[in-house]
């Protein structure tokens, strides 16, 4: 019998670099909101583990597959199962889509294989097999700071239209840091508490006035339709245009479904969305 979980996407309100740790990783300060666009992952018990991702067999160096060894290091156990992800967020695009993955099997597994780990030590193995990784396990709309391990919920997360476009076939999340490691790029002012009250109100132009992403400059230089696509959204109607994450993917939030599929229709490629509380649907 197989059992179906789904793994949620992530945009980043905002993303800002505060410091870099001894051991390179960078520390960051963040405005994160899970979204309805997902992956689903299907689930069986087995001997031994498996992965296929749309149906092809995936290596050791998937984060599903790395999950689910991680868990039974944890737990001293050999369990198995046999997984096939179907995925529906695309790649390379800072929205996320291997970190929901993981973090989808860490709880998953957790639960069909009677382990009876807190919520405390997933998300410590997730902050061990990526910074997102904690994020995706508690969804919602959170300010996330250090390097990832550090999240506050934000409550009376509201439900807001989206249209995603990924340019060029996405970006390299270690290009694009490698990049502003090099210097040179203008230092991003974030008031996070401020972003937040005015995404939970809806107050669109205020969210597109705060929000900022300390990559997007980095991203640009790598791929500049990224800039001209941000400009394209409010164009078309968008009260709030950015980059996710450590790119490619452009967002723009609309005020209601209608204005949102109207600008998806106008961009090849776009991806309806709307943001998500709830890890469940």
């Amino acid at each position: 019998m197989s059992f179906d979980y789904i793994a949620h996407a992530k945009i980043n309100w905002s993303l800002n670099i505060t410091g870099l740790r001894a051991d390179g990783y960078h520390l960051l300060d963040m405005l994160m909101q899970t979204i309805d666009l997902h992956d689903t992952l299907e689930i069986e018990p087995a001997v031994g583990l498996s992965l296929t991702v749309d149906d092809t067999p995936a290596g050791e160096e998937n984060l599903v597959l790395r999950a689910a060894m991680a868990l039974n290091r944890h737990a001293g156990t050999r369990r198995g199962a046999r997984m096939a992800l179907i995925k529906r967020i695309p790649a390379r695009a800072g929205l996320g889509g291997g970190s929901a993955d993981c973090a989808t099997a860490l709880r998953a597994l957790n639960g069909l294989w009677g382990l009876g780990l807190s919520e405390v030590e997933l998300l410590e193995i997730g902050l061990s097999l990526g910074a997102d990784v904690p994020f995706c396990l508690t969804g919602g709309l959170a300010r996330v700071r250090g390097i990832g391990e550090d999240i506050l919920p934000v409550p009376q997360a509201p439900s807001i239209p989206l249209v995603l476009v990924v340019p060029g076939g996405g970006l390299s999340t270690g290009a694009v840091f490698s990049l502003w490691d090099r210097g040179g790029y203008p230092e991003v002012r974030l008031d996070n508490a401020a972003l937040a009250g005015a995404v939970t109100a809806g107050r669109l132009d205020e969210v597109d006035r705060l929000c900022a992403n300390a990559l997007t400059a980095p991203a640009v230089s790598l791929m500049p339709e990224i800039g001209s696509l941000i400009e394209r959204m409010r164009a078309l109607g968008a009260g709030a245009a950015f980059m996710t994450g450590s790119g490619s993917a452009v967002v723009g939030a609309f005020a209601d479904d209608d204005a949102a599929r109207c600008a998806a229709r106008a961009l090849p490629g776009a991806l309806l969305a709307r943001t998500n509380s709830d890890l469940s649907s």
